[in-house]
């Protein structure tokens, strides 16, 4: 008798293992697929939530009903810095020229900065309250509110702090190194070329020469006087007058309402809410995009940032 057929010796079963080999590489397939499919829908999901998390989409400011208009002021006032005159600039003609912003706050959080850019947001603040003089605008202290920061603040309505807030620093430094001692010790040699007597001015790796000294203090006195009749400009018979305020000292924000130098105590909210009556506070600051961001962190070169922030650490002119 025959012995029965083993399933190899079984008609076609070449053709049936091809068959269920190809199913199965089929259906591995179409799994790969549908993790693929399922990944990019993730990948894009993500980039959607970055999207709504990083962009101002805004609203339009015209439509919104009766609000405070903000616009911050964080950090060092500086030409390349989150606090810019042009960035802040053009926040506060956005929400001096919103319809339905009855009154407009500017929070200051700032030890200081450039003159020139203070100076340029100051003369802008107080040109909007001349164009929009039923518009009134607020500065609210937080946390510091020094030298450039209350150069900036002096041209508000009014100046509302907490009581521990730091207020003042009426002064202007220009301060640098010099290195001339430890070039001697390790045998440099300074060579200098300039065209013109004093183009070395306050050249860190040469000694100070006195006639540029005297030509510093000439400088910063002239700004320091500009600084002081600004706070006077703004402040008015407000301001009780001394030497020391003046003097480049810091004042609690208690210490600041005693002095004239503010009007009182409040935060955002309560300013939105008690002072402006419009308690809904809508934000007008200007935002970097994520490109901008990532180059101002950046930068365009390590050693070439380097170099800039030493020069001008060594003979920059500062509201700080």
């Amino acid at each position: 008798m025959d012995n029965p057929q083993t399933p190899n010796n079984a008609p076609g079963w070449e053709r049936q293992a091809l068959e269920k080999l190809a199913f199965s590489a089929l259906q591995e397939q179409r799994l790969r697929r549908r993790w693929g499919i399922f990944f990019k829908f993730l990948g894009f999901a993500y980039l959607l939530v970055v999207m709504v998390a990083v962009v101002d989409w805004g609203a339009d400011a015209e439509h919104l009903e009766r609000h405070t208009a903000l616009v911050n002021l964080n950090g060092v006032i500086q030409a390349k810095g989150e606090a810019n005159g042009e960035d802040l600039i053009a926040a506060l003609n956005g929400a001096f020229e919103a319809k339905n912003a009855v009154g407009v706050i500017l929070r200051i959080n700032s030890p200081g900065g450039s003159p020139v850019q203070a100076g340029i947001v100051n003369d802008e603040i107080r040109r909007l309250r001349g164009k929009y003089p039923d518009k009134q605008l607020y500065a609210v202290v937080e946390d510091m509110c020094a030298s450039g920061g209350y150069y900036v603040a002096a041209a508000a309505d009014k100046i509302y702090v907490d009581k521990a807030s730091i207020v003042g620093s009426i002064g202007v430094l220009m301060d640098g190194f010099g290195f001339t001692g430890t070039m001697d010790k390790l045998g440099v040699e300074r060579r200098l070329l300039t065209a013109g007597a004093n183009k070395g001015f306050l050249d860190p790796f040469s000694p100070q020469a006195p006639q540029h000294k005297e030509h510093a203090q000439l400088l910063l006195n002239d700004i320091h006087q500009q600084f002081i009749d600004v706070v006077k400009a703004g402040r008015g018979k407000r301001l009780k007058e001394s030497p020391e305020m003046f003097s480049g000292l810091m004042w609690t924000g208690a210490q600041s309402v005693e002095l004239g130098l503010a009007d009182g105590f409040g935060s955002v909210d309560s300013v939105a809410r008690d002072v402006i009556k419009a308690e809904k506070v809508l934000d007008y600051s200007v935002k970097d995009n994520i490109a901008e961001r990532f180059a101002k962190r950046l930068g365009a070169s390590t050693f070439a940032g380097f170099w800039n922030g030493f020069s001008e650490s060594a003979q920059g002119v500062r509201f700080q």
